[in-house]
């Protein structure tokens, strides 16, 4: 009764509270009942069953085996772990999977993954990354290595090798990345850009899906806590939201205006969170080019973006990952700190903006390169988020070298 009087008709299903009541009428609610109930009602689960997983977990334990009661098991897991919900790695992908080992050939467009539907890969990069596993003597150092590298890839991997070290790449790096490779990335924003960027600032991850996730970690503290995201919307962003037990708003794009954001619309939307729904508005989160939109965003529109955040101290997000794959003329893209460099009003805004080697020309999806910049962030919570990344030690060393390739060839 407690939880009815005080729960939102909007946090939970619609029909759920109508399946309490009358279950209610028939007999005394049990707690498990309950439980099955609450997580009906809260969408925690969407009723999705990993069949693939089923299936070999009676094979690994024996048909003999009795059937038990876990203790780790869908009432006492983690519930934000079940809210989460990721479709493009989801129950249809698993089907497929299974489907695959089966011997039916499957095309998955779930993700993007440009070497698995035909992209090429740049041999360039892999001659260098290559030399730059081989041991300096089978490699780099070898007197024939002319004979089998152009002397332009033997050069660049010399200057990675160098950076990498020694100890090669088994080796763990620096938890933000070695810094001859952020210094190559930072080179390249700045040249992209026309401001400075500083190696200080540059975090190399392992894609750019693991920077997103430290920055929210680093973000969120309690259920209060809500990020805005677009929507349409690429499910990482909701995915983690969910998984950290904050709240997502979202804030719909104009698809008459060729999928533009408005300052309406990003008003009304936080207005919303803020005064009806109590919600701390943390960060905002920006796709650019838009995912799975694939519109170019003009000046304008990051203006109207990067002036609200700053308005209301709202931590920009920047997805940039896109920003090689534009294939009409008029369009170009502009990064978000260009704008936020260059725009009145903007001079204190928070912003993290995110790249990747996965797409673009490189598209080297399984190598997991990316880096995120982190512009005006309080000192204090970067030092936080050297030791969230810390913690996982450092991002791959492959990666790291493909990012650094990206930003300097």
């Amino acid at each position: 009764r407690f939880f009815l009087e005080n729960v939102r008709e909007s946090d939970i299903n619609p029909e759920a509270k109508k399946q309490l009541l009358s279950a209610a009428h028939d007999h005394m609610i049990t707690f498990p009942e309950f439980q099955a109930w609450l997580i009906r009602a809260t969408k925690v689960d969407p009723g999705l069953k990993n069949t693939f997983a089923a299936e070999h977990y009676h094979a690994s334990i024996g048909s003999s085996h009795a059937e038990t009661e876990h203790s780790w098991n869908k009432h006492t897991m983690s519930q934000n772990l079940r809210r989460m919900q990721y479709a493009v790695r989801g129950e249809v992908v698993i089907r497929a999977d299974a489907m695959a080992a089966e011997g039916r050939k499957i095309i998955y467009t779930n993700i993007g993954n440009p070497h698995a539907v035909g992209q090429k890969p740049i041999t360039y990069y892999r001659q260098v990354l290559s030399l730059c596993d081989l041991p300096p003597e089978c490699g780099v150092d070898n007197p024939t290595v002319a004979s089998g590298f152009p002397a332009d890839v033997v050069e660049r991997a010399r200057e990675l090798r160098a950076a990498i070290g020694d100890a090669g790449t088994g080796a763990y790096t620096n938890s933000q990345g070695i810094g001859k490779f952020r210094n190559d990335v930072a080179q390249f924003i700045s040249a992209r850009d026309g401001h400075i960027s500083l190696p200080s600032n540059i975090f190399l991850t392992n894609g750019a899906s693991s920077a997103i996730e430290f920055v929210l970690t680093g973000l969120i503290g309690g259920n209060r806590d809500a990020i805005m995201i677009p929507i349409p919307q690429y499910p990482i962003y909701s995915a983690i939201i969910s998984r950290l037990g904050a709240r997502q708003v979202g804030y719909y794009l104009d698809e008459d205006k060729g999928w533009a954001i408005t300052e309406r619309e990003l008003e009304q939307r936080r207005t919303a969170a803020v005064e009806r729904d109590g919600l701390d508005i943390r960060a905002l989160t920006l796709i650019n080019p838009g995912n799975p939109t694939g519109q170019v965003l003009s000046r304008e529109d990051l203006e109207v973006i990067c002036k609200f955040c700053a308005k209301h101290d709202i931590v920009l997000l920047a997805d940039e990952v896109y920003q090689r794959n534009i294939y009409d003329p008029t369009k170009e893209f502009i990064s978000a700190k260009k704008v936020a460099m260059e725009t009145p009003g903007c001079e204190n805004l928070q912003l993290v903006s995110f790249h990747s080697t996965s797409k673009g020309l490189i598209g080297e999806c399984g190598r997991r390169g990316g880096y995120m910049e982190l512009h005006n962030i309080d000192p204090y919570v970067q030092t936080q988020l050297y030791k969230l990344a810390s913690s996982g030690l450092c991002s791959g060393v492959a990666g790291q070298g493909m990012t650094s390739l990206m930003g300097t060839p």
